[in-house]
């Protein structure tokens, strides 16, 4: 088992009441599943999936991450956690405009004390898987949304994280561009990678083996494909 979430509760207090973002959420994820989280806008997918890769916190109930208790650890325990293990996907790429694509990209292994000659040959060779080589030395600013996409993606996986969790990762890509970065989450899936990820598009969730729908904050139903 890789996570497991035992009645998760995470709300917000508004004018004395609670307004609930997610409810009573339990699940299970082990390794190499590839989960799709559905539901309509306002359903609590990225707040779950942001409790799940420890940048948000929760109110009640139990997390536990590679035999961790996440909910008992310190904030600093947390964040090595997720160094180590978790990649992030985000649709607004969150990559750092002063550093160029190569920083980017090879800022997780400066995280994990990678070895310079180390560092360069997997950064080269994610370039190259990419096709982002002629790209390397630009700012993200110097690139299109769907380049910024890739470059996210490319940074998410430059550390062989355990875990990825996507949000949106297609969103901002052409068709084509979004079938390749579902295949190779595919691919990876296929290697060992467990990923977890938000989307809308129906498409895209069945590439997954199960698809989580959820519902005011709530898990509505699980549905498991082929």
């Amino acid at each position: 088992m890789l996570l497991e979430l035992k009645n998760l509760y995470k709300w917000v207090n508004v004018g004395g009441n609670r307004n609930f973002l997610l409810k009573d959420v339990s699940l299970n994820v082990n390794e190499g599943e590839f989960i799709s989280i559905m539901g309509p806008s306002g359903s609590g997918k990225s707040t779950l999936l942001n409790v799940i890769g420890m940048l948000d916190q929760f109110d009640e109930g139990e997390y536990n991450f590679l035999h961790e208790s996440v909910h008992k650890l310190k904030e600093k325990q947390r964040a090595g956690l997720y160094k180590q293990y978790i990649g992030f996907v985000f649709q607004a790429y969150h990559l750092i405009d002063e550093l160029t694509v190569y920083e980017n990209i090879e800022t997780p292994l400066l995280y994990q004390d990678v070895k310079a000659s180390e560092r360069k040959a997997l950064v080269a060779d994610i370039l190259d898987r990419f096709n982002i080589v002629g790209k390397k030395d630009l700012f993200p600013t110097q690139l299109s949304g769907g380049q910024q996409q890739l470059v996210g993606i490319a940074r998410a996986l430059i550390a062989k994280p355990k875990l990825i969790l996507a949000d949106e990762p297609t969103g901002n890509l052409n068709s084509k561009q979004g079938e390749e970065i579902m295949e190779l989450f595919k691919q990876l899936n296929n290697e060992g990678v467990t990923i977890i990820q938000v989307t809308h598009s129906e498409k895209n969730a069945a590439y997954a083996s199960k698809i989580i729908h959820l519902l005011d904050g709530r898990i509505e139903k699980e549905e498991k494909l082929s």
